[in-house]
């Protein structure tokens, strides 16, 4: 059995935690808060026998095994390497840091730790997923050259919400442009250019983001997200001897369409990545051999390259 604690108590800890309790071998032991009595609040919802008013409280907890990270990004960095040099396994939100250097520091500490990190891009573990990967590598739609995908909606600008503040990680990319830049990576590998567009909030964070992506041959991936729009949240994967159609939303996804023939799965959520933690922690793996420590590295690589065309920089904050 493994006990988890989880820091943060926003809305994604909280259904992720619903879920984590779904999982065999899993023991939600302890969370924190920067309120205590927020903590508490959560605690008493998920059965949660510990709540601190710090992380450090948490991580200073000799029964917790692994730590699962859900502040906002700006604080994915503080937050996990402590948890790491705390001696803990580590599963971090995605985006799991604000710039490449941040996240290459993270992997460098696990790996001299010998400890296991992972960035909870979950939508890695979704049953389709995984399927729409299989396909594409056994040449079911032939050769992948387009790869359409979006993820948008309007949020109403506040400064000081988490979405739009740049010392939280706000923006488009961070946040929903990971999801359909993940998804190219995944089938594609990292590219060979990235070529962005966008426009800045009054915060100097990415309202919105078209993101081109050039690949060998030719192959191409057409991405795009907003906090200022709402797209319909599907992708497209094109092939020259067919296609993939991912349903709304593709970041998880109960149906998909390829060449013509629908497949579904009810099974969607956090629990397939959580267990994938605890697989590989039990047997005493340091990553995940389907979300990697170089996958995450690549994908930050492409994140901070379309950011810094769309005139985004975090290292002023991180």
């Amino acid at each position: 059995m493994l006990n988890w604690g989880v820091v943060a108590t926003g809305g994604i800890a909280d259904v992720v935690t619903a879920d984590m309790r779904k999982v065999p071998g899993v023991n939600v032991l302890a969370v924190s808060s920067r309120q205590l009595a927020r903590a508490r609040e959560f605690a008493a919802k998920h059965g949660v026998e510990r709540a601190y008013g710090d992380y450090r409280e948490l991580l200073a907890d000799p029964d917790v095994h692994v730590v699962y990270v859900a502040t906002p990004h700006g604080q994915h960095h503080e937050v996990a390497k402590a948890a790491l040099e705390a001696g803990k396994h580590v599963l971090c939100e995605k985006a799991i840091t604000l710039t490449v250097a941040q996240a290459e520091d993270l992997v460098a500490t696990a790996r001299a730790r010998n400890l296991f990190l992972m960035e909870a891009m979950w939508t890695r573990f979704n049953p389709l997923i995984r399927d729409v990967r299989a396909l594409a590598a056994n040449d079911a739609i032939g050769e992948v050259r387009t790869i359409r995908a979006d993820f948008g909606f309007q949020h109403d600008f506040d400064a000081q919400d988490r979405l739009w503040a740049k010392e939280a990680g706000g923006g488009a990319l961070l946040d929903l442009g990971i999801y359909p830049v993940a998804l190219a990576h995944a089938l594609l590998g990292e590219p060979e250019s990235v070529t962005a567009v966008g426009a800045l909030a009054p915060t100097d964070v990415d309202a919105d983001a078209g993101v081109l992506l050039s690949y060998p041959h030719g192959a191409h991936a057409l991405l795009s997200c907003s906090l200022v729009a709402t797209y319909e949240t599907k992708a497209e994967i094109v092939g020259t001897a067919g296609r993939i159609q991912i349903a709304d939303p593709f970041y998880n996804p109960t149906r998909i369409v390829v060449n013509g023939v629908e497949h579904t799965c009810a099974d969607g959520g956090y629990t397939h990545q959580i267990r994938e933690v605890v697989e590989r922690v039990t047997a005493g793996d340091t990553e995940s051999p389907e979300m990697t420590l170089d996958d995450t590295l690549a994908v930050m690589r492409t994140l901070e390259a379309a950011l810094h065309q769309i005139g985004v920089d975090y290292t002023t904050v991180a």
